[in-house]
């Protein structure tokens, strides 16, 4: 406590120092980073190398032709190795905005090409949860418990998570207007 003033007395202020250690937000953000990053990584398996009865590169290509896509099996390349290096990046917490980045991107393609404006949420809800995971993910940076902790990411994760925020819609709008 400080001196009295005119309106009794003062609190000394204490300021926190900036990215401590918060055990609560840490290991949230790391069972999130975690979750999401071993769900995506293994759908970039089934589509790279057609683990756990993925459809492989053919069979996602033949899927994306189905949807219209031009140039799928490059398509289907580059989505399955975005989903493995994006699930395997989160998991580790390194380079979390362009991991996040890449989540975001192939799910928000993935509901423009596959939402029903007639159904629950547009049949589309784990894709909205991936892409909200993700958002959180861009925004908020890895947390402590990561590989990430000493980058300038780490350090600036709301201004980097809005550069690479800008990096997917922009790869996501190329994918669906020039692909497609």
């Amino acid at each position: 406590m400080e001196a009295d003033d005119d309106y009794g007395p003062r609190e000394e202020v204490v300021e926190r120092e900036p990215h401590a250690w918060h055990f609560g937000a840490d290991l949230g953000l790391l069972v999130l980073r975690v979750t999401v990053g071993v769900l995506f990584a293994g759908h970039g398996l089934q589509k790279v190398f057609g683990m756990m009865q993925g459809p492989g590169i053919g069979g996602f290509a033949q899927y994306l032709t189905s949807l219209g896509f031009q140039h799928a099996t490059v398509l289907s390349w580059v989505t399955g190795l975005t989903e493995l290096a994006a699930g395997v990046l989160l998991v580790l917490g390194l380079f979390t905005p362009a991991a996040a980045a890449g989540v975001l991107g192939v799910m928000a393609n993935a509901i423009w090409t596959k939402i029903n404006v007639h159904q629950f949420a547009g049949a589309v809800e784990v894709e909205a949860l991936y892409s909200a995971a993700a958002f959180a993910l861009l925004f908020a940076g890895a947390g402590k418990i990561s590989l990430d902790r000493n980058t300038p990411w780490f350090r600036r994760a709301p201004a980097y998570g809005f550069v690479f925020l800008l990096l997917a819609a922009g790869a996501s709008v190329v994918t669906l207007v020039v692909l497609r």
